[in-house]
């Protein structure tokens, strides 16, 4: 059953559409979306910001061809060589078993290496490969430019409180 209804008073452009949900080409259509209480509830619009967020970084990463989900990966191999897929699941925010696919990928891709510690051969140790620290080099321009970009809507006054915010969250939680 499809909904009619005139134009009323509820919030709009909490999503970041105006309420409306876009096509391809950003026109509008359908009608407003009636949030109720999650137009001001954290969560819903912390995810919603993530969402937005994550999709305007997969535009500006296109161009290399990886995702967003991959920098993350690649920079915290990066910076930790010879990091544990289970540390790196940690550091990661995500559970060992979706994580592994991952690294799979990147393996097989060439972009990390993947070798078993001596001293316990059951855990893997990685390490980014020179193709991998390049693709690197070319999603960090990437991620900077988005960073700028973020910059830009929370203001440069506003970003360090942000970010100590979401690290609370993420931290503190239960």
């Amino acid at each position: 059953m499809c909904r009619f209804r005139k134009r009323d008073t509820r919030v709009h452009g909490t999503n970041g559409t105006g309420g409306r949900r876009r096509g391809k080409n950003g026109e509008a259509f359908g009608l407003p979306v009636n949030f109720g209480p999650l137009a001001y509830w954290v969560g819903f619009n912390l995810r919603m910001a993530q969402e937005a967020a994550f999709q305007a970084f997969s535009r500006h990463s296109q161009e290399i061809g990886e995702s967003p989900g991959r920098f993350a990966t690649l920079t915290l191999i990066g910076r930790n060589p010879g990091i544990s897929q289970t540390e790196l699941s940690l550091a990661n925010g995500r559970d060992k078993s979706s994580l592994t696919p991952v690294v799979e990928d990147l393996v097989r891709r060439g972009l990390v290496e993947r070798k078993r510690m001596d001293n316990d051969r059951r855990t893997y140790c990685l390490n980014l490969t020179p193709a991998g620290k390049k693709v690197l080099t070319s999603m960090t321009r990437c991620a900077r430019r988005h960073e700028r970009n973020l910059d830009q809507l929370i203001g440069e006054r506003d970003r360090k409180k942000f970010v100590r915010i979401l690290k609370k969250i993420a931290a503190e939680i239960e």
